[in-house]
């Protein structure tokens, strides 16, 4: 009686560290989010994320200051710019200085505002994932797709640290465009509101950052990626163009 020859076992993949999951997603994002079915843990990318944006406010604050980053948006808006201009002196330097410490907290405690946000987003794009394609996921995993997919905006931001470094112009300098990295950057917001929210959702780390979110969601609901790539980009184009109208109304 002869035996049926043994089936070659099929090696797992070896599980991902935080440090490999944070290269990977800039390399071989497929490598990470295949592991988010293993473990849905985002730590890392939040460590890195709030490590960087504080170095750049710090940065900011010592290259830029928070008055002049104060008075360059104020002149992005006609409104606040005219309704400044008409208050007496003392009144106007006490209207900038609020805001100059409304800007100062605001900036400080941004990635709280930020983790609001991405918790809120990953809902959503869960619910979409879910109810609409029939995804296998969990919310855990939207969340980490989320945090990971967002990586790119570190580069973002160290090139706006190197570049305030190197002794850039801060005449125009605002926290929403640090670099040329959108058509929004060259434009004054002040000409068309709309088309200014537009051009500047047109960013190249934004669009990095929504292809791996389609990719993410794809690799970890199992969904076809070309649907996963609408989706995500999808509920983008919603948002910019509700943000964007909001930004011109109130302008």
């Amino acid at each position: 009686m002869t035996t049926a020859p043994a089936t070659p076992s099929i090696p797992e993949t070896a599980p991902l560290s935080e440090p490999a999951r944070i290269v990977d997603t800039f390399i071989v994002p497929s490598k990470t989010f295949n592991d988010l079915r293993r473990s849905a843990a985002w730590w890392g990318p939040v460590v890195v994320l709030v490590i960087i944006s504080y170095f750049f406010v710090y940065v900011v604050e010592s290259k830029v200051g928070f008055r002049k980053v104060v008075d360059n948006q104020i002149q992005m808006s006609p409104k606040a710019a005219d309704r400044i201009d008409r208050l007496p002196p003392d009144q106007r330097a006490r209207a900038l200085d609020q805001q100059v410490t409304i800007t100062k907290y605001i900036s400080r405690s941004f990635m709280v505002f930020v983790a609001i946000w991405y918790f809120i987003v990953a809902a959503v794009l869960f619910g979409t994932f879910k109810v609409g394609l029939s995804a296998t996921l969990t919310y855990g995993q939207s969340l980490a797709i989320v945090w990971y997919s967002a990586l790119p905006q570190i580069i973002k931001s160290i090139l706006g640290i190197v570049t305030l470094l190197a002794g850039a112009n801060t005449e125009s300098f605002t926290f929403q465009n640090p670099v040329a990295t959108n058509p929004g950057y060259i434009m004054n917001r002040a000409d068309n509101p709309f088309l200014y929210g537009v051009a500047t959702s047109i960013d190249v780390f934004m669009i990095w950052t929504l292809v791996l979110a389609g990719i993410g969601f794809a690799c970890v609901g199992r969904v076809k990626k070309s649907s996963s790539m609408a989706v995500v980009f999808g509920w983008y184009a919603i948002v910019t163009l509700c943000g964007s109208a909001l930004g011109a109304v109130f302008n």
